[in-house]
């Protein structure tokens, strides 16, 4: 695992009444869900940079109301075109 150092004003974590590692943790799982959400990691890989299991990421998904469920507009059209 690689450690990436970033500098943050301390008023970041009041504004999120965060303590530091509280703070990372949820901006990790922030940054994965935004990225899973506009199709540039899988779910799997997003729950891995989050630093949860699938099924945790599924929950953070539906905290962040980001749908499980990501389709393309190409996937969408073959999929509703497949059920006529």
């Amino acid at each position: 695992m690689q450690t990436v150092s970033i500098n943050l004003p301390e008023t970041a974590f009041a504004a999120l009444r965060k303590a530091p590692d509280e703070f990372v943790r949820e901006m990790r799982i922030a940054a994965a869900v935004k990225w899973y959400e506009l199709g540039e990691l899988s779910q799997g890989k997003a729950a891995e940079i989050a630093g949860l299991t699938r099924a945790e990421f599924i929950a953070a998904l539906a905290r962040f109301k980001v749908s499980p469920l990501q389709y393309t507009a190409e996937e969408l059209i073959e999929e509703l075109a497949g059920e006529s």
